[in-house]
């Protein structure tokens, strides 16, 4: 067999020498010494320049908020409230009037109240990938919120005059994008206008909700969240308290912690929680899964929840935000006070704020709850109905911010928020943050007034930090990433999600969108303390197509990005320490090189793709290369080289390379027979973005990336020595007639190293393109004794697996048409005895950021989901249709009337996108590599009558595994089959993930105290008296099967009470 192995390792390389001309285009380099520089990276330097670009960036929004905050603290302070203010005698663009006119069931279309909606045209603006118009601002204000009611109105007036302000901001920097002022009210007022963009189902967007507007309104918190499930709660009652707890983790940040119990004489957690955890998405489905497993029982014990609510927020042996703290309680009522636990607990410094709701219709006396929530620094809630829900599970963060508004200029501080989706459009953003406080006071001589009056935020698209990185200096594998003080990455090659939810921010982190290890917890570790550093690390990395693990040499610099939450990294493998700079001054060669450009020179010198890139301003992207190339000639024939509208670093070195491969062509390929040696093709790609391939016909069948950068075959070949195979995709149905018309081809590569001085680089790769079926033909004769492949050889099933355990060459012609796949989708008992005899390494990761198909819903049965369907019985009863349950019914179908998709839409959905037809999710992915098995080896796979005899061996400078085995005599001992594909998961068990949680940091600021504080204000009711006429004309429409007549909208009446 190592006779074999030999003449394959023999064979391999004659061909690459021949072919490949690694060494003819080290000649062609050096030849050519004079048309180009060598650069060096140098990481510190690099990293330091990169983050003071970012930092000027923001520091030019911070500047810009900062304008806007005091713009609107001083414009509410002069404005007088006026309590007769009308509809009409406001004029403003309302963001979903076109919308709403589109409706002819829309509340506002029935009131004739578009009079003071303005009309705007407007323009593309490539910018905001939307259109705009910069003259005028855009309001909208939440679907459950009244426009008409007098605190809306009065917001609309003062807010009015921040148009100005945000005008001049744009003409004092012209890149900024959204510039929003999100108020307390719900009101969100953003320029430039543009029209809403509507779901097709009802509109939930709340600007309260969302994560920029959360965290820029209040300090972190530590949250425990008790909910009442005595035998007293009935049906109707737990299932909202269950939603009211689900919307209460929806404005819960990363920054916050957050535990759930439920409680009757006992209190436990809902979850396998036992103590706070960080409200991430991956927590919070948890909590909301959990909740609704939540049952009715037993009596109410108030003591219960609340000692085991401050058990938990006095447990200082874990995480936590120690920063405000807070008891949330859902009950449907009771008398008990639990004074002893609030003298025990609590008193007298009241540093936990106790909030408490009242769910469901009931008659029990509220006194007992108001006073818990007054004596403690919190707030009483009611919450009689699902319209309810909403308005009263978000309002509590305007106590929270008290302290906030109370500490004045001390507490102005901008904060920058993790990655999340912008709901306009504008794709994946950071938003500047800053509150804005009500500088007026209640009257002459009184306290301060302690109301914060919304957030201001402006958004930075992330695409415009990329730009501030270096471009293809770095090499194919050189890559710049940022992090948050979560370890969150906010600039990472790896941070693609293929689907967002802009109610969640995209949190992923930094060792998630790498392969883990104690190093990189080291370097994020680091980070996150805003140290500077640097580190060479021995890592895996997964290849760009997924199906590879490499191990490779890394070198990472990192320094803290000043005025920031962040920190930048540069990640360089040290054969990107340096790289080429063409110096093509001579306008002559210039022209030369470019002619080999042209489509008319194909047929001689070979086909060439050039990498998609932005070599100038007006060059027109086109993702068929064809096309891209022709647009790029177009472009060439107007300008040069050396124009100031082009980027003279790329334009220069895709030339030059354009020269130097051809020169390859002209040296080696031109005067080679390929069929000799039964090849495809033979190529070469470029780190200056030319892939040349060789004849032209070859490049019809071409399919790999047209960017070097983002060829799996490029990147893999400079960090792997030797030659790297790459079969046809696993997925790939190969049959014969394929086959016989050469179509289906195994791609070996190797990169081209170049010594000049001391300096070591590698800035191009070649390769040949073997013929499948004729290599497979000569595989037989040369893993074998035989001279002649027309000699059969029937007992040994010889193989070539590459690195990945995917089947190169077989001597079986069955699999040939399986080629590419996972070698224990061939043979299941083999592969298993590889991995287990330790030549192949498994590596299992999730990949967060994965899209799925919707689950198809379930039968819900004829009701609404979530409503409780009263029985016969229920209807002939008269004391029925007086009771609260009559009543929250009779409110909930009143809603459902209005949003007639409101019980059918899930929240993502009906804030989503449209188009979204796929929603996140988490995937495994596993891959294999070599393990440490380096020589010959011979084992038996034990299986009784059944055993097998095989040899496996590395072949020499290659990715390749050789294999002999005998066949296999029966099936009577198939082995459990590896997994290489991609399977659907729930990622790993979060129970066991919290208990060793992953280092972060909270801001540096914490606002939870403040001695002047007035807490008198501190609860209120909100509800509205049933009337048994409409329950009951209601009920007999329903009953008689008769369509109810369209209702006018019942609206929450937004209010600031506190």
């Amino acid at each position: 067999m190592q006779h074999w192995a030999r003449r394959l390792e023999q064979e391999v390389d004659g061909v690459m020498r021949i072919f490949g001309g690694v060494q003819q285009l080290r000649e062609i380099y050096k030849d050519n010494r004079n048309l180009f520089e060598v650069q060096e990276n140098e990481p510190q330097k690099l990293v330091e320049k990169v983050a003071g670009d970012i930092e000027s960036l923001l520091d030019r929004k911070v500047q810009a908020l900062k304008r806007l905050a005091d713009a609107a603290e001083n414009f509410q302070k002069a404005h007088h409230w006026q309590d007769n203010i009308k509809e009409e005698d406001i004029l403003y663009y309302d963001a979903k009037a076109d919308a709403e006119l589109d409706d002819p069931e829309s509340e506002d279309v029935e009131r004739g109240s578009k009079a003071s909606t303005l009309r705007l045209d407007f323009i593309e603006d490539p910018n905001f990938k939307n259109k705009v118009n910069y003259s005028y601002t855009a309001v909208q204000i939440p679907t459950d919120i009244y426009k008409g009611s007098t605190v809306i109105l009065n917001e609309l007036n003062w807010t009015e005059a921040l148009e100005n302000v945000f005008m001049e901001n744009r003409r004092q920097d012209p890149t900024l994008l959204w510039q929003v002022f999100g108020s307390a009210t719900g009101v969100t007022r953003y320029y430039p206008a543009t029209p809403w963009r509507a779901p097709k189902k009802i509109d939930l967007y709340d600007v309260r909700r969302r994560p920029w507007y959360i965290q820029g309104a209040s300090s972190p918190k530590d949250m425990v969240i008790i909910v009442d499930v005595s035998g007293s709660v009935s049906g109707l009652t737990l299932k909202l308290m269950k939603t009211s707890v689900c919307e209460m983790l929806d404005t819960l940040s990363d920054d916050d912690y957050v535990n759930v119990a439920s409680f009757n004489e006992k209190a436990q957690p809902v979850s396998c929680f036992t103590h706070l955890v960080q409200a991430n998405v991956r927590n919070k489905k948890v909590f909301k899964e959990a909740v609704q497993g939540m049952v009715a029982k037993g009596t109410t014990g108030y003591k219960a929840g609340f000692e085991y609510a401050f058990d938990q927020l006095q447990n200082s042996n874990i995480t936590r935000a120690n920063c405000n703290k807070m008891i949330m309680m859902f009950t449907d009522g009771g008398e008990d006070r639990v004074q002893d636990v609030f003298e025990k607990y609590n008193w007298p410094n009241r540093t936990v704020r106790v909030f408490t709701f009242s769910v469901g219709q009931h008659n029990y006396d509220v006194t007992p709850l108001q006073w818990m929530a007054c004596a403690n620094k919190g707030y009483y809630f009611e919450i009689p109905s699902i319209g309810a829900i909403r308005i009263n599970t978000q309002e509590y963060l305007d106590v929270l911010g008290r302290p906030m508004v109370l500490a004045g200029k001390e507490a102005k501080q901008v904060q920058w928020t993790n990655v999340y989706e912008d709901a306009l459009g504008l794709g994946l953003v950071v938003t500047g943050t800053l509150p804005v406080f009500n500088l007026t006071q209640d009257g002459p001589g009184e306290k301060k007034n302690q109301l914060i009056l919304g957030v201001m935020g402006i958004d930075v698209a992330l695409n415009d930090i990329k730009r501030l990185t270096p471009n293809y200096t770095l090499g194919a594998n050189g890559y710049v990433f940022a992090i948050d003080l979560n370890g969150y990455v906010l600039l990472h090659p790896n941070l693609k999600p293929q689907t967002t939810n802009f109610r969640e921010p995209v949190t992923l982190d930094f060792l998630d969108a790498e392969l883990e290890d104690e190093n990189k917890e080291e370097i994020r570790r680091s980070m996150i303390d805003g140290n500077k550093g640097h580190k060479q690390i021995r890592t895996l990395v997964k290849s760009l197509d997924e199906r590879y693990i490499d191990e490779v040499i890394r070198n990472y610099t990192w320094v803290p990005i000043r005025s920031t939450n962040y920190s930048l990294g540069l990640v360089l493998p040290p054969y990107s320490t340096f790289y080429l700079q063409a110096n093509l001054s001579d306008q002559i060669l210039q022209v030369k090189y470019f002619e080999f450009l042209l489509p008319s020179s194909f047929e001689s010198e070979g086909h060439v793709f050039i990498a998609p890139r932005e070599y100038c301003k007006d060059l027109n992207a086109s993702d068929n290369n064809t096309e891209f190339l022709k647009n790029f000639i177009e472009l060439m024939e107007k300008v040069t080289p050396d124009s100031k509208q082009c980027n003279n670093f790329l334009l220069h070195n895709l030339i030059l390379d354009t020269g130097i491969t051809q020169q390859l062509v002209e040296r080696v390929w031109r005067d080679q027979d390929l069929n000799t040696y039964s090849l495809l093709a033979v190529f070469a790609a470029t780190d200056g973005g030319i892939t040349r391939v060789f004849p032209n016909k070859a490049a019809e069948d071409w399919t790999e990336n047209p960017e070097p950068f983002n060829a799996s075959f490029y990147r893999r070949s400079l960090d792997n020595h030797g030659y790297v195979f790459k079969p046809p995709h696993q997925d790939t149905l190969l049959r014969p007639l394929e086959l016989e018309n050469d179509t289906v081809g195994i791609l070996v590569s190797t990169a081209v190293e170049l010594s000049l001085g001391r300096r070591i680089l590698r800035p191009a790769v070649v390769g040949v393109k073997l013929d499948l079926e004729a290599w497979a033909e000569k595989f037989k004769v040369l893993a074998s004794n035989r001279t002649h492949q027309d000699q059969p050889q029937k007992d040994l099933l010889c193989v070539l697996i590459d690195d990945g355990g995917f089947l190169v060459l077989s001597n079986q012609n069955h699999q040939w048409d399986q080629v590419g796949r996972f070698f224990s989708e061939v043979d299941a008992n083999l592969m298993l005895a590889l991995y287990n005899n330790s030549f192949y390494t498994r590596k299992e990761s999730y990949d967060y950021q994965a899209a799925c198909a919707p689950q198809p819903p379930g039968n819900l049965g004829a009701a609404p989901r979530g409503v409780f369907v009263p029985t016969i019985a229920d209807f002939l009863n008269l004391a029925w249709w007086t009771s609260a349950a009559a009543w929250s019914l009779f409110q909930q179908l009143l809603y459902g009337l209005i949003y007639h998709s409101w019980f059918q839409a899930d929240p993502a959905e009906a804030e989503g996108n449209p188009e979204t037809r796929e929603s996140s999710c988490v995937m495994k992915q596993t891959q294999y590599y070599f393990g440490s098995v380096n020589a010959s080896y011979n084992a038996i796979i034990d299986c009784g009558n059944c055993s097998r005899l095989f040899h496996a061996q590395r072949l020499t400078n290659t990715n390749l595994l050789f294999v002999v085995a005998e066949k296999p005599l029966c099936s009577q001992c198939e082995a459990g089959r590896l997994l290489q594909k991609e399977t659907h998961s729930d990622g790993p068990e979060q129970c066991e993930l919290v208990q060793r949680p992953r280092y972060r940091r909270g801001p540096h600021i914490c606002f939870d105290y403040n001695a002047t504080e007035d807490t008198s204000d501190c609860g209120r009711g909100a509800s509205f008296p049933p009337s048994l006429g409409v329950l009951i004309s209601l009920q007999l429409l329903l009953l008689l099967g008769l369509p109810p007549r369209p209702q006018p909208q019942v609206q929450v009446y937004a209010s600031r009470r506190l």
